[in-house]
């Protein structure tokens, strides 16, 4: 209550001190520009400059580093198996470093899982269904981008999120976004984000902001499931692959429309409706503006304050915590749940047998090639790509259309954002997770089926 009140008077009287605007203007335009700024991409259209960084590292550590995935998934294996049998007690003492060596045995199975599939793709041995480029391959390679995402993401996050911006533009924007959304304000730096990096990139941005106490259970599991849509450059790609790329600008359109539209649905029904408002140690947010305050007189005194706060100390150790996170616990999974669910795909008739009520839904909507296209309208859910690589070229340009709209936004993929979602520790497992993907699906053909007849 001390703070809210030092933050009104500061606010009304205007005492602002420099060193707190200096680190708001520079550090949080730095974080902005990072995250944010579109730059002109080589082979055309755009990229941010965090993405631009992200392929930096990761060519960098391909060619130079090409053991290092393996050293990363080997040390993850062998620190659970370590957590499991010895249990040291030294751990005890760091709790964040605990977390990750003291796993369950499903988690320690899937360390292990991740180790076997890492080192037949790279030693060439084992099964050619677990190494090759489709399945265990493409995990590999995935995680290798993840090990530089990590790299760039943890060290410059703190930049977007603790210097003050997402305080400015939570308290300018909630009242446009917490009636339409159920969450707050600062949420738009999340979604803003995902358009221009990608969705992984948002899931963190809003995992990191949960653990800090600036959203509850509810509104984190609200952003990460509806507003971590696909960057504009991944929606390209999509569209390069369905060959409907001369429909981009109807097509992105669409997925942003339909994107909004499932997002105010969403919120409102369950399981998302249901998760408590509860939050991870202390609440820390206020977005709430005094009747005798001016909106952004408010929102920049909140601002500075957030800034004033900042600590580089702080920010490292705290990327630091984040790293270590993403490399020993979130690639093993992506690994391993991800060649599993690729397998169940590829080599298994499952999808075409649990897709065939998919596919009467779409044949009453009038899509042509319904029941050849409904297994990819689920695939989705174990990768955003599958759906356009299993599409056949063949099919009705319409159809094509709806396949690349609804892989973009179902959103939930457990090899990218999927994990992380179900490690953030906000109330959805992969039971409520697989739910929401069909609500979205279910909701969205019918509004893509509509934009399509505009070809």
């Amino acid at each position: 209550m001390e703070r809210t009140l030092d933050l009104h008077m500061e606010g009304k009287h205007g005492s602002y001190a420099w060193s707190r605007i200096l680190k708001f203007l520079c550090c949080s335009g730095f974080g902005c520009f990072m995250f944010l700024f579109p730059l002109e991409a080589d082979a055309g259209g755009f990229n941010t400059t965090l993405s631009i960084l992200t392929d930096f590292i990761d060519k960098s550590i391909q060619a130079n580093v090409p053991w290092l995935l393996t050293a990363i998934v080997a040390i993850s294996a062998g620190s659970a198996l370590l957590g499991i049998f010895w249990k040291p007690a030294a751990l005890c003492r760091i709790p964040w470093l605990a977390e990750l060596v003291f796993v369950s045995k499903p988690y320690v199975l899937t360390r292990l899982i991740s180790l076997a599939v890492t080192l037949s793709v790279v030693l060439g041995a084992g099964p050619e269904i677990i190494r090759s480029e489709d399945v265990g391959g493409s995990m590999v390679n995935l995680s290798q981008t993840l090990i530089a995402i990590a790299l760039a993401l943890s060290f410059v996050l703190p930049f977007l999120t603790d210097c003050g911006i997402m305080e400015f533009l939570g308290i300018l924007l909630k009242p446009l976004i917490r009636p339409l959304f159920r969450v707050p304000g600062r949420a738009s730096v999340d979604l803003i984000a995902s358009w221009l990096a990608s969705s992984n990139t948002a899931v963190l941005i809003t995992s990191n902001q949960y653990h800090s106490g600036f959203y509850s259970k509810r509104e984190a599991a609200s952003i990460m499931t509806n507003f971590s849509l696909v960057s504009i450059p991944f929606c390209m790609v999509v569209a390069e692959t369905l060959q409907v790329t001369e429909y981009f600008l109807l097509l992105y359109s669409a997925v942003t429309a339909v994107g909004l539209f499932l997002a105010v649905i969403g919120v409102r029904i369950r399981p998302l409706s249901a998760i408590p408002d509860s939050y991870c140690g202390e609440k820390r947010i206020n977005e709430e503006v005094p009747l005798d305050a001016a909106l952004f007189r408010w929102a920049w005194s909140a601002a500075l304050a957030r800034a004033g706060q900042f600590h580089l100390t702080d920010a490292i150790y705290a990327g630091s915590k984040m790293t270590v996170g993403i490399l020993l616990d979130l690639i093993p999974i992506v690994i391993a749940w991800g060649t599993i669910g690729t397998l169940l795909v590829n080599e298994t008739p499952l999808m075409q047998w649990i897709s065939y009520p998919m596919g009467a839904y779409m044949s009453l909507l009038g899509i042509e090639g319904a029941f050849e296209v409904a297994p990819a309208s689920l695939v989705g859910f174990i990768d955003m790509f599958i759906p356009a690589l299993i599409t056949s070229p063949d099919l009705p340009v319409g159809t094509r259309f709806i396949v690349a709209g609804l892989s973009l936004v179902q959103i939930i993929y457990l090899t990218e954002v999927g994990s992380i979602i179900v490690k953030a520790g906000v109330g959805l497992d992969f039971k409520r997770l697989f739910l929401i993907f069909l609500e979205r699906t279910l909701l969205a053909l019918p509004l893509l089926t509509l934009v399509s007849y505009l070809l």
